[in-house]
């Protein structure tokens, strides 16, 4: 394995609209030994990152290369549309692409929407990064459709946005390279799927499994035998119903013969 193995940190990537602030708070918290460098990356360059060792691993939006990179979806965005705080689009609560036919759509040359054709009216000019088309937005140019994590990110008071429903939408993702699946990457990997400590990569066993492990080891002990006269209600032989208990209990001699009186012999006349 190469990669973190042999790295006193751990160097987690991650792309604009991603807040990794929650997984790298419970790493900090199981791993105390291995500092944890976040590494902020635009979405383009996020795979070239990867690839070069600059990071470990990445909090990408899908799609990356299966044939290079491991990926683990996480969830996807919400797709929304961003206006002025005073444009007609504020009147409602989502709108569908076809209802952004007559607006001017900014489409900058970052971004990460997988669109076969934009909606609406292409701009003069695309924009080079997202910042720049909200810039735009502001001005009053055109509009912007993003995921909902990024329109926050570019937060601004004088902008909302409304969801689009139709639009294409993007899935964020934990990745790395596939040759370079080390330790810490499963450490990871475990935290992102919300596993305890003791399940993360099964390095410690689960109290629980110990417990049952040791019932399982007193199932197997064989129970020793009970011998003959042992366990039988009344003290009779095991296996004999009632055992001579019961008939003890009745005549009051174990061993008498039935119908046998006890007391003086008869004479003989």
């Amino acid at each position: 394995m190469t990669g973190s193995a042999a790295s006193p940190s751990f160097r987690l990537a991650y792309v604009p609209g991603v807040t990794p602030g929650k997984w790298a708070r419970i790493w900090n918290e199981r791993l105390p030994d291995t500092p944890l460098e976040l590494v902020a990356v635009p979405a383009a360059e996020v795979s070239r990152v990867l690839r070069d060792g600059d990071a470990d691993a990445a909090f990408v939006r899908l799609p990356v290369d299966r044939t290079v990179f491991s990926a683990i979806p996480l969830y996807t965005e919400t797709t929304v549309v961003v206006v002025p705080k005073d444009h007609v689009i504020t009147a409602v609560d989502e709108v569908s692409c076809a209802e952004l036919a007559e607006e001017t759509v900014l489409h900058p040359l970052d971004d990460v929407l997988d669109w076969e054709r934009p909606p609406g009216e292409p701009a003069f000019e695309r924009p080079a990064t997202t910042a720049d088309a909200v810039e735009l937005v502001a001005a009053g140019i055109g509009v912007l459709v993003v995921p909902q994590s990024v329109a926050r990110l570019h937060h601004r008071r004088d902008l909302t946005y409304r969801p689009v429903v139709d639009a294409p939408q993007s899935g964020v993702a934990l990745s790395w390279p596939e040759d370079a699946t080390t330790d810490q990457v499963e450490d990871l990997i475990g935290i992102v799927r919300g596993r305890t400590p003791n399940s993360t990569r099964g390095r410690a066993k689960p109290a629980s499994e110990s417990g049952a492990e040791r019932g399982r080891t007193e199932k197997s002990t064989p129970t020793p035998r009970k011998t003959a006269g042992q366990g039988s209600r009344g003290g009779g032989s095991a296996g004999t119903r009632g055992g001579t208990g019961r008939a003890g209990g009745r005549s009051g001699s174990a061993g008498a013969p039935k119908g046998t009186r006890r007391g003086k012999p008869r004479r003989r006349s």
